[in-house]
């Protein structure tokens, strides 16, 4: 990576870990997502499903689709213009459901869909499936319609947040099960916590760290929310970074890298935590291509200090502590 400074504006240009293309031929992208482990995890089918009304609103699908899940090593270095690493390929087959996200959980992979149904009592969509390396289904439970983002810990939590439509209803959901907005379970989907400090109508973005570090920002408040400590008891406290609608959080405790919310998401910021409860802004930032041209992409996810972005075929990945290169 190398750092080219502009008038009020610092100019990153980036190499690609690895290019997908050949691997990505014949597929359609669903997600992208950082596992827990310097991994990232690519949830790709093979038919894009039908759109009822231009959305995608069935749950269970016409047709059994293939899925194939991409695990990506990240942690090869990649110089300029041999940017390789490993991937592993896993296929998923027979299933029916509308799957979105893809997380590892030990030595199994746990595959969500951000919408389900609610049918009656007792009856509604399993939202949540577990699958072993050969793709074989392992067990299957409930996480809740809405869901705006998923990542799990090396310890076996599911970390789940959810938009506006999972914390106040819709597909036949009258109270819903994300209506705090933020929930941990267990590796069986047992809740193990559940939101009450912070007032979530709409949670932006998810950063879980570790197995005792999470942090999330969240409409309409627009605060960064930290739990730090065992899941089942955290301690919560919050930071007004003074933006509104930023959907991504990179941090190392101490810095915090943020996209400057509605309508530039390809623009950031960084703060820093000068005192307790106050960020100080920072330089902003952008991310370009070799030729100079910014990588202008809604597709990344971070954990931790690590950013991941995703544009035509190539994955992008830094650590803030390379941005002091």
């Amino acid at each position: 990576m190398k750092n080219k400074q502009a008038t009020g504006l610092r100019r990153i240009m980036a190499f690609p870990v690895t290019d997908l293309a050949e691997k990505l031929q014949g597929w359609n992208m669903v997600s992208v997502q950082l596992g827990y482990e310097d991994r990232a995890y690519l949830l790709l089918i093979d038919e894009v499903p039908e759109r009822d009304r231009g959305a995608f609103m069935q749950t269970e699908l016409k047709r059994s689709p293939t899925y194939k899940v991409l695990i990506v090593d990240l942690r090869l270095p990649a110089e300029k213009g041999d940017g390789e690493a490993r991937v592993r390929e896993i296929l998923i087959e027979g299933e029916t459901f509308h799957y979105s996200y893809v997380q590892p959980l030990g030595e199994e992979l746990l595959l969500v869909g951000a919408r389900c149904y609610y049918y009656g009592r007792d009856n509604y969509d399993l939202n949540a499936a577990v699958f072993s390396h050969e793709g074989r289904p392992q067990r299957r439970f409930l996480l809740g319609d809405g869901i705006q983002d998923v990542q799990t810990t090396p310890g076996g939590l599911i970390w789940t947040s959810f938009f506006d439509e999972g914390v106040f209803g819709n597909y036949g959901w009258e109270r819903p099960v994300g209506e705090s907005g933020l929930i941990a379970w267990d590796r069986n989907g047992i809740r193990v916590f559940t939101n009450s400090e912070a007032d979530i109508a709409d949670c932006y973005a998810l950063n879980v760290v570790s197995d005792e570090q999470v942090w999330v920002y969240y409409y309409a408040d627009f605060k960064l929310c930290a739990l730090s400590g065992p899941a089942d008891r955290p301690n919560v406290s919050f930071l007004d970074p003074n933006r509104s609608g930023s959907a991504l959080i990179v941090t190392d405790g101490y810095r915090f890298l943020m996209d400057n919310g509605y309508h530039e998401h390809d623009r950031y910021t960084l703060l820093r935590q000068e005192e307790p409860g106050r960020l100080i802004p920072g330089e902003e930032i952008v991310f370009v291509k070799e030729n100079g041209e910014r990588i202008q992409t809604v597709t990344n996810d971070a954990r931790g200090e690590r950013l991941l972005l995703f544009e035509e075929c190539k994955l992008y990945a830094f650590l803030l502590s390379e941005l002091d290169e």
